[in-house]
């Protein structure tokens, strides 16, 4: 009974945010049909944030009228939402309409919202249901949690999103074989499997949780529980904190309160002694790594990779959604709270997100175009970028769980705060004032 549990825990933990990150790791395909191009993922990272009004009206409703929401009803809710938004994405993602005299992709944005309403919202109700069962299934849940980032990205790289092949085509009538009147264009090889299936699996793996939410609510509370850890608590307890493809991004300031939840679940260590400086040296690396990973280089993803070729941006977004759990999972094992080691750590994925920055600034002629060697040093940022930038926010979390509770709320506030600031601020750069550009990856003409 035991190992069952922990499979239901699992299995209920992948619900929380895969379909969110299925969608990051699905842009490569997705922009080459939208209306929005290489705009669509500052639109995601500004919708995202806009759906934490769910976490928030849940947040409201316990400090205002305790006791009377039930965190199954919600649940059962926000999963079949989950199960039924997927299922719509997977019939009307590429329908638009026309606003303010331009076509936009009216029905993927509505449906992207519901999405991400739903996985936000699962941060501050799955966790609370889970203290119900003793701390060892929670781990199992976190683990869960982070297969939500993992099997998209894995499903992405066997769909083999987007490849694309230059060819030329002639431009006019007749036998003419002036070499003038052809003229190179990118043509999209056919995916292994199409994004209408693509999206049916994520609802299909929504209804695997769904399913296993429903086999543990009705799990009686009397037999005997396992009490095994299957990894260290005090970094399960922060992983949830990473699941935002891509990307993962936003929500997690909502989970950090949470992850004083999970904290409750054991007695605390001896609160450890930083000072004001070291404090706020912590708080700043809250704030700059959310900034950075859920706001500011998400927004480009497009520019700095795709302008590479359609290869080199589905392997940089699938990749980097995998990349998350690994660094969680690596965490588990390795742990360094010395605050010099993470502020280089910091620094460090600072610079592999400066390059991709850079490199979507000097879309569509960034640096190595058309060499293998481009082509895998972006690839290579940008899964360096995500995996230490979230290693170090594993790490942060884990100090402020051993500080006191209420280090954990401000590290949700600052969480918040830094990832809406950097959408926020992405989003006129990247659709109001012309900073970045796209292009054709064959037709392009860029300087030797």
């Amino acid at each position: 009974m035991a190992l069952l549990v922990h499979l239901l825990a699992c299995a209920f933990g992948l619900g929380s945010w895969v379909a969110v990150n299925g969608l990051w790791v699905e842009l490569p395909l997705v922009v080459n049909t939208l209306p929005e191009g290489w705009d669509l993922p500052s639109y995601l990272t500004v919708i995202v944030q806009l759906a934490n009004v769910g976490p928030l009206l849940v947040t409201l409703m316990h400090r205002l009228r305790p006791g009377r929401l039930k965190e199954p009803v919600v649940i059962y809710c926000i999963l079949s939402i989950g199960v039924l938004s997927c299922v719509l994405l997977a019939f009307f993602w590429d329908k638009t309409t026309v606003v303010a005299g331009a076509r936009r992709s009216t029905a993927f944005f509505v449906i992207t919202f519901f999405l991400s309403l739903v996985d936000c919202t699962s941060s501050v109700t799955f966790l609370p249901f889970m203290m119900q069962l003793p701390a060892n299934y929670i781990t199992t849940y976190f683990i869960g949690e982070g297969l939500s980032g993992f099997i998209p990205g894995v499903v992405a790289l066997a769909q083999s999103v987007g490849v694309a092949k230059c060819v030329n085509s002639s431009q006019g009538a007749g036998n003419h074989t002036d070499g003038g009147l052809w003229s190179p264009h990118t043509e999209y090889l056919p995916p292994n499997f199409s994004t209408q299936v693509f999206f049916v699996l994520l609802a299909a793996m929504m209804c695997v949780s769904l399913a296993a939410f429903a086999a543990l609510n009705r799990l009686p509370r009397t037999f005997d529980l396992s009490t095994e850890n299957l990894v260290p608590d005090a970094v399960a307890s922060v992983c949830s904190g990473l699941e935002n493809p891509g990307a993962e991004t936003a929500g997690e300031g909502v989970k950090c309160p949470e992850e004083g939840a999970a904290a409750r679940s054991e007695p605390l260590s001896a609160s450890p002694k930083h000072s004001v400086y070291q404090l706020t040296f912590i708080y700043f690396m809250v704030v700059w790594v959310n900034c950075a990973t859920n706001g500011v280089l998400p927004s480009v993803q497009t520019y700095s990779s795709k302008s590479y070729g359609n290869l080199a941006y589905h392997l940089s977004a699938a990749l980097a959604s995998v990349a998350n759990p690994v660094a969680c999972t690596i965490a588990m094992f390795f742990q360094n709270r010395s605050l010099v080691f993470l502020g280089v750590m910091t620094a460090l994925g600072t610079g592999f997100g400066s390059y991709n920055m850079a490199m979507a600034a000097m879309s569509p002629c960034p640096l190595l175009q058309g060499s293998v060697v481009g082509e895998m040093i972006i690839v290579l940022s940008w899964l360096f970028f995500t995996g230490t930038l979230s290693y170090v926010k594993v790490m942060v979390g884990v100090i402020l769980r051993d500080r006191s509770h209420s280090a954990l709320v401000w590290c949700g506030a600052a969480a918040q705060v830094g990832s809406l600031v950097g959408s926020l601020a992405m989003f006129p750069l990247v659709n109001v004032y012309p900073l970045f550009k796209s292009g054709d990856f064959c037709s392009t003409r860029c300087p030797s």
